[in-house]
């Protein structure tokens, strides 16, 4: 490969600021095709269609790109984020302006996915655009220590964490007693992603804005990462019961707790593009195969903002419980082991008045209900 041979992108790096995240400086680009060649949805072994891009021969077809002439260092990371999802770079001609043109195209390696149905940009960057560009971010900081299985290993967290700070944006911030925020409340100074796995911490050097209007001096402050989380606390308002799950849970663990299984209610990550409602009625069947009726919103909230980015929506859900729950659920792909119990609503209060349930989504989730189990009763 020769520096001076520009690149062939006929993927999603041809969004404007995708590459800009990605190379480091703005897309300038000429257009370009290759004939008897099209563009299509890559397909997993399974079947599955994958939401991007495969390049394939197709007699009569002809792929639309663009050439660049990255420079070195922006060539350098456009080729670590390519090869982290098994891209490499290979000479290939193409057609710029009626004549031939030598350059460089990055191909997935043999044998990791078929071809499928026609794919475009346009409709890509609509449904995931944002979310891409929002995920590059953390995918750069892994590069180069980070081998590319375990960016792979690590990309749906990173694209969770990603669709929430998307998601915290989009929300309203009311502000009536606590101040406004305002453009230029924070000055950033410098910023770190000292580890990036399940979990993310990240560090800044920052000034924020005094009360008085002032700036604060440089401080460092330091943030444990997570994605947002939803909770639901299955109600029977017929026979006045709820269900718990019982889970074996690492921070009491860590913190030397002597008991390390948790009392909670159903909880679970939002996927991205998934809405808080069908996350707590997805968690409820993968936990305690359990179908809700109407959920009912409980709160939104940090679980402890000094140094966790955690933000949980909590639901009661109206369900016709078993009298008692049977077996054991939860994800063999991610190791759960779960114990569901259906339990009077008086034994809730108990376990919570003697210190047996200290999670606070279940604290918050039996204080609400207890607040409106009478109107939920009468239907």
């Amino acid at each position: 490969m020769t520096g001076a041979e520009p690149l062939f992108l006929y993927g999603t790096l041809r969004h404007p600021p995708l590459y800009a995240a990605v190379a480091g400086e703005s897309l300038r680009a000429a257009e370009a095709r290759l004939d008897d060649h099209a563009i299509c949805h890559a397909m997993a072994p399974s079947g599955r269609s994958l939401d991007f891009p495969l390049f394939t021969a197709r007699p009569g077809a002809v792929a639309q790109g663009l050439l660049v002439h990255p420079g070195a260092l922006a060539r350098e990371r456009l080729d670590g984020y390519e090869r982290a999802f098994g891209y490499d770079p290979v000479p290939i001609t193409v057609q710029h302006g009626g004549q031939p043109v030598r350059a460089q195209i990055y191909l997935p390696r043999a044998g990791l996915w078929q071809g499928g149905a026609d794919w475009s940009l346009q409709a890509w960057v609509a449904r995931a655009g944002a979310l891409a560009v929002e995920t590059v971010a953390e995918v750069m900081a892994l590069l180069p220590d980070a081998t590319p299985e375990a960016i792979i290993e690590r990309y749906p967290m990173l694209k969770v964490r990603a669709a929430s700070r998307l998601r915290a944006r989009a929300e309203p911030a009311p502000a009536t007693l606590r101040r406004q925020g305002r453009p230029g409340d924070v000055e950033v100074a410098a910023h770190r992603r000292p580890y990036t796995w399940f979990f993310g911490v990240e560090e800044t050097d920052l000034r924020f804005r005094r009360f008085d209007g002032s700036h604060s001096e440089t401080v460092t402050r330091a943030g444990f990462i997570m994605g947002d989380a939803v909770t639901v606390l299955p109600y029977d308002p017929v026979r006045d019961t709820v269900m718990l799950v019982e889970q074996f849970r690492y921070g009491p663990y860590a913190r030397g707790d002597a008991n390390a299984w948790s009392l909670e209610p159903i909880a679970g990550r939002i996927d991205p593009g998934e809405t808080p409602e069908a996350a707590a009625r997805r968690e409820a069947l993968e936990e305690a195969r359990l179908d809700l009726n109407r959920l009912h919103p409980v709160a939104r909230y940090y679980v402890s903002p000094g140094a966790v980015t955690e933000y949980i929506v909590s639901f009661v859900g109206l369900a016709a419980l078993p009298q008692a729950a049977e077996g054991v659920s939860g994800l063999e792909t991610e190791a759960e082991d779960i114990r569901a119990h259906v339990i009077p609503f008086d034994r809730l209060l108990a376990l919570l008045d003697s210190g047996e349930a200290e999670n606070g989504p279940l604290l918050i989730s039996a204080q609400w209900l207890a607040l409106n189990r009478a109107r939920l009763r009468q239907g």
